[in-house]
């Protein structure tokens, strides 16, 4: 028998409205599900049941009255502990924050609760989502659900754990350089960067910066979609944010209509061989599908530096006053980073900024003759949880945290949406998972083929 936590958001969302679910036994299944599941992995780190279940009794109390309900009306949803939340403890995963309680609602929360859904409580994140294993000095580390061994990626793996458990139907991660993509293809779910500015964050240390943005994860594309929805449009306190011409709507892609530009590395990226056969196979199964596909090998080659630049800065911005106060409180890929800040030149600063406009232009001419594009959504296969990073990948030392992930951190700086969607597994048998990347400002492209690229490889039997 179904438990109502494993239903999709769409189809729990469908019965509440119909009456055949209430809200207060669909957020009863989710938390017995945290209860259950949350000790082996460690992906819930903060919970609010009294005020869910408070909030549950009175959905279901007016739901019969109310002429028309929310999108996400009666929807638990769990939130990275990043992302501020009024009344519960957000620590930024930071011994600074350990009992830090927000007065507000950050821009995305607000825009949540608008929507009906219900707050369930904050997921694990590396301090201050710096580094793609989620482990931190506060809460330690989550653990992957197909293998507790393993790691379940970064940053927003906690959130990433919680809806592959069933825990809540959808959950809000965050992405600077692949922290929603990383995860949700180590755990086997879907998770989207949107355009930077779609979705608003308000409180970014940088606010001009091209990485950082919020987004949803879920196990499902349609799942994916409905979140978005709600949680997009324009706020005056981000200032890249735009109003939103066409809002994201799912609805169907031909993939026979689709030109698609396919690269396993980015030109620049190191990839385990293994992860590149998967990769290479899976591509093979899925061209006929196409109208078109071509490898592209774009030149990425200044992407390092730039990334560097830009990531030194942010967490610098973050950090280097509570650095002031007690540095050995900070974890160390913070400390590593506002170590290689304190050598930044602004001579350093202006070639990066200069070098990311020329390859941004680049990459935007790729979309002249694609209308997506398609890379692996990691270099490796889920490593073992008590390492901070892959030591090695095809027998070449692993220089640093970040520069495994290459593939993903790349297209950060693209501005680009990006969707990861699971792809069967890899040649060690874990969740695998595929970025379908977008012209920017096109996040309805980027969910929509998306989602005709699940059913597909659901029709090959890909899972």
């Amino acid at each position: 028998m179904t438990h109502p936590c494993d239903l999709s958001a769409v189809d729990a969302g469908r019965q509440i409205k119909e009456g055949s679910l209430s809200v207060s036994a669909l957020l009863e299944s989710c938390i017995t599900r945290i209860e259950a599941r949350n000790p082996e992995v460690n992906a819930v780190v903060t919970t609010c049941y009294d005020t869910a279940r408070q909030q549950a009794a009175e959905m279901d109390k007016a739901r019969p009255t109310l002429p028309e309900l929310p999108p996400l009306f009666g929807l638990p949803v769990l939130i990275k502990d990043l992302i501020e939340t009024k009344g519960l403890t957000t620590t930024y995963g930071s011994l600074h924050y350990k009992d830090y309680i927000p007065e507000f609602d950050a821009a995305v929360i607000k825009r949540l609760r608008d929507a009906g859904a219900i707050i369930l409580g904050k997921t694990n994140t590396p301090e201050f989502g710096a580094g793609a294993n989620t482990f931190n000095k506060v809460f330690g580390a989550t653990r992957n659900p197909h293998n507790t061994a393993l790691t379940s990626g970064g940053s927003s793996g906690g959130s990433a754990v919680a809806v592959a458990c069933g825990m809540a139907p959808l959950a809000i991660g965050s992405d600077f350089g692949g922290s929603l993509r990383i995860p949700a293809s180590f755990c086997g779910i879907v998770g989207m960067r949107p355009t930077p500015g779609r979705v608003p964050c308000v409180d970014m240390a940088i606010g001009h910066s091209p990485l950082w943005t919020e987004g949803p994860m879920a196990r499902s594309v349609a799942d994916a979609a409905l979140c978005m929805a709600a949680i997009e449009g324009y706020a005056s306190g981000d200032p890249r944010a735009a109003p939103l011409s066409t809002p994201t709507t799912h609805s169907p892609v031909a993939l026979g209509d689709l030109k698609v530009g396919v690269s396993a590395d980015l030109g620049l990226a190191t990839v385990e061989t293994g992860i590149r056969d998967t990769f290479d196979t899976l591509m093979s199964t899925l061209m006929s599908e196409f109208a078109q596909t071509q490898t592209i090998d774009p030149d990425l080659s200044a992407a390092p530096e730039i990334f560097k630049t830009i990531r030194v800065m942010d967490v610098y911005a973050r950090a280097h006053a509570l650095a002031d106060i007690d540095r050995d409180k900070l974890g160390d890929n913070v400390r590593h980073n506002l170590a290689l800040a304190e050598t930044l030149t602004f001579a350093q600063t202006a070639k990066a900024s200069a070098a990311h406009t020329a390859i941004f232009k680049a990459f935007q001419k790729l979309f002249d003759t694609h209308d997506i594009l398609i890379c692996p959504s990691t270099a490796v296969s889920p490593f073992p949880v008590e390492a901070p990073f892959p030591s090695e990948i095809n027998g070449k030392a692993v220089e640093d945290y970040v520069a495994w992930y290459a593939v993903t951190w790349a297209l950060s700086l693209m501005g680009c949406p990006i969707v990861s969607v699971p792809a069967g597994r890899d040649h060690k048998g874990m969740p695998f998972g595929i970025q379908v990347i977008a012209p920017r400002h096109q996040d309805a492209l980027a969910l929509n083929a998306a989602a005709a690229i699940e059913t597909a490889l659901r029709q090959l039997g890909v899972t």
